[in-house]
Parts: structure tokens; sequence; C-alpha cells
């Protein structure tokens, strides 16, 4: 048995490996693609305002999933931040508007209200999820989405299909 184990250790050691790395990339693999419906959701804004992604049909959304506690995220932040300012006011040429919903998922209320104010993140919609384990992202709208890492960002066009996944913002 030793022998045997010696001489096909490196084996099991590259199929464990193997199937380690393909287990990993279909865990996060994202839910959707582009071309499918984008599941709308209600939920409250961080002003208590109600808000239904519904309501924002007819205009480019991008979807975007992010933590305060997530180093990525706020690095990607000022990028995005560039891109609401670069398209926030445009009307396309087929007469939609461009507008960035944020949806975090948070433990900390208090400490993603600070994040949004140091990060400029001035644009109107601000979701929090509220979540007890940051690790599996039980939250309702990041479980409709299958989110299982952050930043996730999902671009929508204006019939309500995703046309975009994980794009990076200057993208």
């Amino acid at each position: 048995m030793s022998d045997l184990l010696r001489r096909y250790g490196w084996v099991i050691v590259l199929l464990l490996a193997a199937g380690w790395f393909i287990g990993r990339y279909f865990y996060f693999m994202p839910k959707y693609t582009n071309g499918v419906d984008a599941p709308v959701f209600n939920a409250t804004l961080a002003n208590g305002q109600p808000f239904a992604l519904e309501d924002l049909r007819g205009n480019y959304v991008l979807l975007d999933f992010w933590g305060s506690w997530c180093p990525p995220c706020r690095a990607q932040n000022p990028a995005l931040r560039k891109l609401y300012d670069d398209y926030q006011s445009v009307t396309f040429p087929d007469g939609a508007r461009f507008n960035v919903v944020s949806v975090a998922i948070e433990r900390d209320s208090a400490r993603w209200q600070r994040a949004i104010a140091q990060d400029d993140l001035h644009w109107p919609y601000h979701i929090m999820q509220q979540t007890a384990s940051l690790h599996f992202f039980d939250a309702p709208i990041a479980n409709q989405y299958g989110i299982r890492q952050v930043p996730s960002s999902y671009l929508i066009d204006p019939q309500g299909q995703i046309i975009g996944v994980n794009m990076e913002p200057g993208q």
C-alpha cells in the first residue's frame, strides 16, 4: 500500500486539487446569464422609502451587490461612482436613463451608512439586506440572485433583461 501511495500520491493530490478548483468555479458561477429576465423584488431604501425594481423598467439598471466590510467592494466604489456621474444625466437613444441600485449584504446598519457617506455613493437607491452570517450571504435579494461573493453585479436593460454579469465599472 505504501509503495502504491508513493507511486500514485501525486496523481491523487492533482485530482483533489482539480476537483476543488472545478467545484469552486461552479459554486461561484453567477446564477443568471445574459438574456435572462432579471428577477424583480421589493425592498426598503436607506431613506425608508419603498422600492420596487419594476419601477425602474424602461431604464438601464446596474444592480450592485456589495458590503461595507468588503475591501474589493470599497476599492471598486470610486469607479462605480464615476460611472454613475458620467451616465446618470444621459438619455440614451432608446429614451432610457441609467441608474445604480446598491444592495449591501450587512450585519451593521451604522457601518453601512458610514460607508455610503465615506465613499460618496450619492445615487438614490441603496438597500441593506440584513444577514446574520456573511459567509453564506443569507439575505432575500442576494438569495434571489444567487449571490455567493461580493462584489457582484448585473446590468439590466430597459426591458428587464440581464445584459451584463459581473462587469467591471469601466466596461
